[in-house]
């Protein structure tokens, strides 16, 4: 291992991985060596660039991170730091000390104290240890996420603007629209595009609070006023802040069920 720590992301989320990328380069005696979106690529990438540090998602579409750590072998093993959006996974499973965990959205201050008590593991754990110990924080964070009863959803989202990354709470997100292969993203008056389809931040978001009102739009429950008729085949939620979105004729009678009781005239009218 080189005084230099050379670090390899693996997230399926760009947004995620720049702001990793960012943050990272702000870290003295660090040195990002590649960037991989999925299990599959990040083993790749693993064997042929042997970093010293892998800064790993848990959730990922197509394998876990769960998975990758389960196929790491041989002598060089890198040391892994956890990336996760959820909390739950409990902290008493990172007190092995071949791994550490970084929730999200991360923050300067706990990724640079992650990527140096890695390099202090490095210098103390052996690969045959360290790899034994990882599997040994995976079987007890597969445990937990079994029993888990609730059902994780986001409650902050990143998203970009002019070149600075911004935190938008789940709780002030008004609706979303979709924009080819972005969505954008209204809240507190103001919007904000992010590179991700609107089916897949539509599975991050509890269907409790949000719902699909045509295919390009997702609403916010609480922040809808009424439903009218605008014409012919033309119906439009009414949302608390003044603004309308039109509905999709598929979509009409699911929203009009959460709206709650209407007059006769009302519901003749839908």
């Amino acid at each position: 291992m080189t005084e230099t720590l050379r670090i390899l992301i693996v997230d399926d989320e760009p947004l995620a991985i720049s702001r990793l990328e960012l943050l990272i380069g702000r870290i003295p005696g660090t040195e990002l060596i590649g960037k991989a979106f999925d299990a599959r690529e990040a083993l790749e990438l693993v064997g042929e660039l042997r970093p010293d540090v892998l800064l790993l998602d848990i959730k990922m579409a197509g394998g876990s991170g769960f998975d990758v750590v389960d196929k790491l072998t041989g002598p060089f093993v890198p040391q892994v730091v956890f990336v996760t959006a959820f909390d739950n996974f409990a902290v008493r499973a990172f007190e092995v000390g071949a791994a550490d965990y970084v929730l999200k959205p991360v923050e300067f201050g706990r990724v640079a104290a992650a990527i140096d008590r890695a390099r202090q593991s490095l210098k103390a754990i052996d690969a045959e240890q360290r790899i034994e110990e990882l599997r040994q924080v995976v079987s007890a964070l597969r445990a937990q996420e079994r029993t888990s009863d609730a059902k994780r959803y986001e409650t902050e989202i990143w998203a970009e603007c002019r070149g600075e990354f911004i935190r938008i709470k789940v709780d002030d997100l008004d609706w979303v629209a979709a924009e080819r292969d972005y969505v954008r993203l209204h809240a507190y008056g103001r919007s904000y595009l992010l590179r991700e389809t609107i089916s897949s931040l539509e599975a991050r978001l509890d269907p409790d609070l949000f719902v699909r009102v045509r295919r390009s739009a997702l609403v916010r429950i609480e922040r809808i006023g009424g439903i009218r008729k605008a014409g012919y085949g033309d119906f439009r939620v009414s949302l608390t802040d003044g603004n309308e979105i039109r509905v999709g004729r598929t979509y009409v009678r699911k929203i009009r069920t959460l709206i709650g009781p209407r007059s006769r005239q009302q519901d003749a009218a839908l």
